[in-house]
C-alpha cells in the first residue's frame, strides 16, 4: 500500500479564486472590511484582556478611493501584523487567522464577533485587483512594520515599511476590467449592503452637517431690514454604517419606538409601520439574534418574498433565507443573525446542516409564542389585525404540524357579521343549530359577502353562523382541518366545511324533517322533462327539490366537491392536476312548491321564456350572467313585463 500527499499547484489558485470561489466579484468589499473588523476587535479583546497596553480608543475603518491612481485603499487601526505573521497568514492560502486566535481565546473570545473562518477572504482581492499591496504594523510595539506586494502571481514581495501606527493598510490597484470600483456611488451602495451594521464604524469619506453649538444671529443691514445669519457648517467623517443595531441589544434595553426605527432603517423606502414585531435572541444550543417584524399582509400569496436579511456576526450574507426561515414566515420582514449558520466557503449561500432544522424550528416556536401572546393579551387588538396576518397563519397550519397544533389557540374564524371565533369557540357556538342528521357539525362559509349574498341570507334566517374565509389556500386548509378534526372537536364529532352557495341551505344541514312537494309525481316528472329540454345539459344538472315556496324558483350550486377540488389545483394542490380545466358543472335546483313550476307545466306558450328567466335570474344571483345571455335576459325581462 502507498501512501502520500496530494500536491496543490499554487500557479492554478489565483485563477481558481477569481473564477470559481465568489459568486459575485462585488463580494471582495465585504471580504477585506470584514478582515480589517476582525483585525479590530481582536485588539479590542486583547485590550480588554490586558494582553496589550494599546488603548482600544475608538478605532474606525477607512475607505478611500484614489480615481486617478486606479486604487482604491482599506484601513483599519486594528492588530495588525508582524512579518511573521503576514507569512503565516497571507502566504499560506487557507490558514484563517481568525480561526486560530478564536481557538487560542476559546474561552474569552466566543462572544467577540470575530468573522473570518476559512482564510480565502483576502484573495478575493486579486477578483478587481492586478496587484494588491499589504502596509502593516503589528500592535506589539518592538515589532518593525512590514510591506507586502504581489501582482496575482505566486510570487510577492516582502520589505520594510515606514508606518509608524498600527493597524493595516489594504491597497488595491483596480484592474481595467473593473474600473467600476473607482466609483463612488458603487463603492456607496457596496458599503450600504453588505457592512451597513458591521459592529466597527466604517468611514467613507466626508460629508457637511450644521455645526449644532452655533447659535445663529440676527443681522440688520444699512436699511434696517432683519436676516438670520446662515448656519455654520462642520465637515465630519461621514460614517456609513451603525455598528450597535437593535438586534445586537436585550429586548428590555428597547422601547417600540426603537423597534419602529430600526424598520425604518431597514427599510427606507417603507411607509407604513409594521403591526408588530418579534425579537429573536437565543444563546443555547446555537446562537441566534434578530428581529422578525409582521408588516401589513394582503391575501396574495405572490407577495414579495426576500425581504428578510441573514447576517453572520453583523456581516450580510443574503436576502434569501429559504431553509432556515420556515416557507410561511418568509413573507415577514426583518434581520436573522446568526455565527452558527453553516455557509459555503465564499459566505454566500446556505449549506445542510442538522442546526439550520434547529433553528428553523425555534423561530417557528418563538413566531407561535408572540402570535399566542398577544391573542392572550390584547384580543381586540388581535381581532382588528387578523385581516392583515391571516395569510402567514393560515399558510402556516397548512405547511407546519407544530404550528397549526400551536395555532387552534390563536387562528381565528370571522363571521360575515364581524364576529371572530376561535374553532374550539366556533364549534362550541354552532353545534345547536348546526348538526345534521347525521352528527356531522357543518360549518358554513362564503369567500365573497356580495357575491353570495342571497345565500348567506338565507343561511342567516335560518339561524346559522356563516363564516368569512377569502383567502387563496383555504379550500387546502379546510380539507386539512376536516382531517384532523377528531383531535379538534371536544366530542369527536366529524367536522364539514360547505360554502354557502353549494347546495340549497337545508341540504348543506339536512335535518330529520322532509318538505312535502306540492307536485304529484306526475308532475314532478314533467316539469323535469320541461327543464332538462330547455337548459344547456352540458352544464347543469337539473335536481329537483320540495322546498319552502318563499324559496327562490331555481338554485344553481357548485358541488363542494368539485369546487374545492378545482380551487386547490389552482394553488397547487397535490394530487389535483388538471382539476383546474375540469369543465364548469352546475347543479340546477328546482323548487317543486314554488307557484311558478304551475305555470311552466301549465303555460302552452311561455315555458321557455319562464324557463329562462328563472335560470338567468340564479345565473344572476351566482354572477355567471355575463355577456350575450345577460343582454337576452334584460331584453327577455321587459317583454314578460309587458
Amino acid at each position: 500500500m502507498a501512501k502520500g500527499k496530494i500536491n496543490v499547484s499554487v500557479e492554478n489558485i489565483f485563477p481558481l479564486i477569481k473564477k470559481f470561489l465568489y459568486s459575485d466579484h462585488e463580494i471582495f468589499l465585504r471580504e477585506l472590511i470584514s478582515n480589517a473588523t476582525d483585525a479590530t476587535l481582536k485588539l479590542k479583546h486583547l485590550s480588554t484582556i490586558g494582553e496589550t497596553k494599546v488603548d482600544y480608543d475608538n478605532p474606525l475603518i477607512e475607505v478611500k478611493i484614489d480615481k486617478e491612481g486606479k486604487k482604491l485603499h482599506i484601513i483599519d487601526h486594528g492588530v495588525g501584523m508582524s512579518k511573521e505573521e503576514v507569512e503565516k497568514y497571507i502566504n499560506q492560502v487557507a490558514f484563517s487567522g481568525a480561526e486560530e486566535f478564536l481557538e487560542k481565546y476559546k474561552d474569552s473570545a466566543k462572544d467577540s464577533g470575530i468573522i473570518g473562518h476559512f482564510g480565502l477572504g483576502f484573495y478575493s482581492a486579486f477578483m478587481v485587483a492586478e496587484k494588491v499591496e499589504i502596509i502593516t504594523k503589528s500592535h506589539v510595539e518592538e515589532e518593525g512594520a512590514i510591506h507586502w506586494v504581489c501582482d496575482g502571481s505566486p510570487e510577492f514581495t516582502l520589505t520594510k515599511s515606514k508606518k509608524k501606527d498600527r493597524g493595516t493598510e489594504i491597497i488595491l490597484h483596480i484592474a481595467d476590467d473593473s474600473t467600476e470600483f473607482l466609483e463612488e456611488h458603487r463603492i456607496s451602495e457596496l458599503l450600504l449592503k453588505y457592512n451597513k451594521f458591521m459592529p466597527v464604524p466604517i468611514k467613507f469619506g466626508t460629508k457637511e452637517i450644521n455645526d449644532p453649538t452655533f447659535e445663529p444671529k440676527t443681522i440688520k443691514d444699512k436699511d434696517g431690514k432683519e436676516t438670520t445669519e446662515p448656519h455654520k457648517q462642520l465637515t465630519v467623517d461621514n460614517i456609513i454604517n451603525n455598528p450597535n443595531p437593535a438586534w445586537t441589544k436585550q429586548p428590555a434595553d428597547l422601547k417600540d419606538e426603537d423597534y419602529k426605527s430600526f424598520y425604518r432603517e431597514l427599510y427606507p423606502m417603507q411607509f407604513e409601520e409594521p403591526l408588530f414585531h418579534i425579537h429573536l435572541n437565543v444563546d443555547y444550543p446555537f446562537n441566534l439574534t434578530g428581529i422578525l417584524y409582521f408588516p401589513k399582509l394582503t391575501t396574495n400569496l405572490d407577495v414579495q418574498k426576500d425581504r428578510i436579511q441573514l447576517y453572520q456576526n453583523q456581516v450580510f450574507v443574503t436576502d434569501n433565507v429559504e431553509g432556515i426561515v420556515p416557507e410561511f414566515l418568509q413573507m415577514l420582514r426583518g434581520v436573522i443573525d446568526s455565527p452558527d449558520i453553516p455557509l459555503n466557503v465564499s459566505r454566500s449561500y446556505l449549506q445542510a446542516d442538522g442546526a439550520v432544522k434547529k433553528i428553523s424550528s425555534y423561530i417557528t416556536k418563538k413566531v407561535g409564542d408572540k402570535l399566542q401572546s398577544l391573542f392572550k393579551n390584547d384580543r381586540e387588538g388581535f381581532e382588528q389585525k387578523w385581516n392583515d396576518i391571516k395569510i402567514v397563519i393560515e399558510y402556516g397550519m397548512l405547511s407546519e404540524p407544530k404550528f397549526f397544533d400551536k395555532a387552534q389557540k390563536f387562528a381565528l374564524f370571522p363571521t360575515v357579521d364581524d364576529k371572530y371565533f376561535t374553532f374550539e369557540e366556533l364549534v362550541e357556538k354552532v353545534k345547536p343549530a348546526q348538526t345534521d342528521k347525521d352528527k356531522n357539525i357543518v360549518l358554513l362559509y362564503a369567500t365573497n359577502v356580495d357575491e353570495q349574498h342571497g345565500y348567506i341570507e338565507e343561511a342567516k334566517a335560518k339561524g346559522y353562523e356563516v363564516l368569512l374565509l377569502d383567502s387563496p389556500i383555504i379550500s387546502h386548509l379546510i380539507q386539512k382541518i376536516e382531517g384532523e378534526n377528531s383531535e379538534l372537536s371536544a366530542e369527536k364529532q366529524p367536522i364539514k366545511f360547505a360554502r354557502v352557495d353549494s347546495d340549497f341551505v337545508d341540504n348543506l344541514i339536512k335535518k330529520d324533517e322532509e318538505q312535502i312537494s306540492k307536485l304529484s309525481d306526475e308532475e314532478k316528472t314533467k316539469l323535469k322533462e320541461i327543464v332538462e329540454g330547455i337548459v344547456p345539459k352540458d352544464k347543469y344538472t337539473v335536481q329537483l327539490e320540495a322546498l319552502d315556496s318563499n324559496a327562490n324558483p331555481f338554485i344553481i350550486t357548485i358541488p363542494e366537491f368539485i369546487r374545492r377540488m378545482k380551487e386547490m389545483s389552482q394553488t397547487g394542490g397535490g394530487g389535483m392536476m388538471g382539476m383546474s380545466n375540469f369543465p364548469e358543472m352546475y347543479n340546477l335546483v328546482v323548487n317543486t312548491n314554488n307557484e311558478l313550476m304551475q305555470k311552466i307545466i301549465k303555460s302552452k306558450g311561455k315555458k321557455e321564456e319562464y324557463v329562462n328567466q328563472a335560470l338567468d335570474l340564479a345565473k344572476l344571483s351566482q354572477n355567471l350572467l355575463k355577456g350575450k345571455d345577460l343582454t337576452s335576459f334584460i331584453k327577455r325581462s321587459f317583454e314578460l313585463m309587458k
